[in-house]
């Protein structure tokens, strides 16, 4: 009888192992899922502040079309972007354009003196560091998902129910290295 109870007691212990691990594994997920809503959130404010900015640089540099063109392609290319690389990959894109807007901008002193061009940046350089600070969430989030998903015991329930490693939001070193511009 006694055997009886310690069998028992095994398979309970197993069942509410299993359990656990199952659904911190759906939370990780879900907070994975998430917080990638999050950045999707910034991303969207970002990009409907772009065109505000491009429209006030125009009026004082109208013949920097090229840079213009640049910003919108990317703008464009970032809307369309459906996995985490290609959403990474087009970020690289508007922050490398954007940086060569603002490297034509100090060309201006009027332009860096308006009052409506310097809202537009400052607005831009705070949405910036919440896009930063969502990348950075998401990413730890992925890392704690990837952990558990890679790790034993979970690793059985993880296969079991299919629970993938996800990709982490990475920024290419080429998008952190100084603008490049040329007239």
């Amino acid at each position: 009888m006694t055997a009886l109870w310690v069998i028992i007691g095994i398979v309970v212990l197993l069942l509410l192992i299993f359990g656990g691990t199952y659904n911190r594994l759906v939370a990780l997920r879900n907070r994975i899922d998430n917080s990638w809503s999050q950045i999707g959130v910034q991303l969207k404010r970002r990009y409907d502040l772009i065109p505000n900015l491009v429209n006030t640089v125009k009026g004082y540099a109208a013949h920097e079309k090229e840079i213009f063109e640049k910003v919108a392609e990317a703008r464009n290319s970032a809307i369309s972007a459906k996995s985490v690389p290609d959403q990474a990959q087009a970020e690289n894109q508007i922050t490398q354009a954007l940086r060569q807007l603002f490297a034509v901008v100090e060309n201006y002193p009027d332009l860096k003196a308006n009052q409506n061009f310097l809202a537009l940046q400052e607005e831009l350089t705070a949405t910036e560091g919440r896009i930063a600070f969502a990348r950075q969430f998401y990413n730890d989030t992925v890392l704690s998902y990837n952990n558990k998903v890679q790790q034993f015991p979970s690793r059985i329930v993880a296969g079991m129910f299919n629970f993938t490693p996800r990709e982490f939001f990475q920024v290419e070193e080429a998008a952190t290295g100084p603008v490049n511009v040329q007239f």
